[in-house]
């Protein structure tokens, strides 16, 4: 899995409403990229609900949120609209940028799923922060307080 300091991979991937999202339009803004297993189950629900929930104040620190899974734009719409989900889902069908940021799988049942991790990536493309093994409940109020430690940090 990438760690602080490496660069987060390229990628222009589809949203729930079929929008590119490209990391070059992120340039100059820090990103929350969590990475979950999919689409409406329980703790991938409170993930999605949690960020929401939140999602007035990372945009004061300047921060955009999207959750990212291996399910296409439609299961995103979906389950964004079931929830009334006010970020962004990105669709990986292809696992371009999920191999590319080593996330990893897991076995669940008898099927592969992704792991849940989570990447702050900076101005500059750079992971500040990453997240290994996940436990959904609450973990945007980490990811928020380490947010606001990493942005009163000097550049370097």
């Amino acid at each position: 899995m990438l760690k602080a300091g490496d660069k987060f991979p390229e990628f222009a991937l589809q949203n729930q409403d079929d929008k590119t999202i490209s990391s070059a339009d992120l340039r100059g803004k820090w990103v929350i990229l969590y990475v979950y297993p999919k689409d409406d189950t329980p703790g991938c629900t409170l993930e999605g609900k949690g960020f929401s929930a939140s999602k007035a104040d990372f945009d004061k620190l300047n921060t955009v949120i999207y959750g990212l899974s291996a399910d296409d734009s439609k299961s995103h719409k979906d389950f964004c609209n079931k929830y009334d989900f006010t970020i962004d889902l990105l669709a990986d069908t292809k696992n371009e940028v999920l191999d590319k940021a080593e996330v990893g799988q897991s076995d669940y049942k008898g099927t592969n799923y992704w792991n849940r991790v989570t990447f702050i990536i900076d101005p500059e493309g750079k992971v500040a922060k990453a997240y290994d093994g996940v436990k959904p409940d609450g973990h945007e109020k980490q990811v928020f307080e380490d947010l606001k430690q990493l942005q009163a940090q000097p550049v370097k």
